[in-house]
């Protein structure tokens, strides 16, 4: 009896084991496949907004606000393109191990200031607060740190409505540099806080989703973040939205 108790217990464990196993891996192939089909929309996207964009130019005389609104329109799609193939390209060498650091005293407050600067430029239509304390010094990467605080303005601008005001706030605290990213968007529900930073999540439904992107960006600043030996979380903001928190050690000669 205690050996047929023994079989039987062997057999279910290995039943349990094999269905996790099988679950594990229907969920990766769906993730899988839902970072597929959002990729092909960000590719196309953007290529068939710049090639009717250039095919105006070229067929049309167009009164020079016209050109320029066209040719800035175009100059966004394609850093929406850089920016997408950039953060597949770093995100499979940093899972690789394959990119080597570059551990250099980098000021802080001069890449956010300049990354913010160039969205205030690229998206005139949102109302940008800046809060950037000067001179914290942080050990790292200029362009990793860099790629991470694009991708928060990114995230900030995908999920807030037009017009809305996106704050940044850089501070030294208690030997750690902090910097917050907070919108006034829909904001993320308690249930994808637990994912928003896992590879290829995408908050919300995902037969319903509108926001674009592949689930890579807040992804890749995790393991950016990581790299530099800091901490990255997301909060409520008041009234509405999403506050992005990243904590990185000052630098110390």
């Amino acid at each position: 009896m205690a050996k047929e108790l023994l079989f039987f217990l062997l057999i279910l464990a290995g039943a349990i084991f094999i269905f996790r196993a099988v679950r594990r891996q229907f969920r990766f192939n769906m993730e899988q496949q839902n970072f597929m089909m959002a990729l092909t929309h960000e590719l196309k996207t953007p290529i068939a907004v710049a090639t009717l964009n250039l095919e105006t130019l070229q067929k049309r005389k167009l009164e020079e606000p016209q050109q320029q609104k066209l040719i800035q329109n175009t100059l966004q799609e394609a850093n929406r393109l850089n920016s997408l193939c950039t953060n597949m390209l770093l995100s499979s060498q940093i899972d690789a191990s394959s990119y080597a650091l570059n551990n250099e005293e980098e000021n802080l407050s001069t890449i956010v200031e300049t990354s913010t600067n160039e969205y205030i430029n690229r998206f005139p239509k949102f109302h940008f607060i800046k809060n950037i304390s000067t001179d914290i010094f942080v050990g790292g990467d200029v362009m990793l740190l860099q790629i991470a605080i694009n991708n928060l303005l990114d995230n900030a601008i995908k999920y807030s409505p037009k017009e809305s005001e996106i704050s940044v706030k850089l501070q030294a605290q208690n030997n750690n540099a902090l910097l917050q990213v907070a919108d006034l968007g829909k904001g993320i529900s308690p249930e994808d806080k637990v994912n928003v930073f896992k590879k290829f999540f995408r908050a919300g439904n995902t037969a319903t989703k509108s926001a674009k992107g592949t689930g890579l960006g807040l992804y890749l600043t995790k393991l950016i973040v990581e790299k530099h030996k800091g901490y990255i979380s997301v909060t409520d903001n008041n009234p509405n939205g999403s506050i992005f928190e990243i904590q990185l050690p000052l630098y110390i000669n």
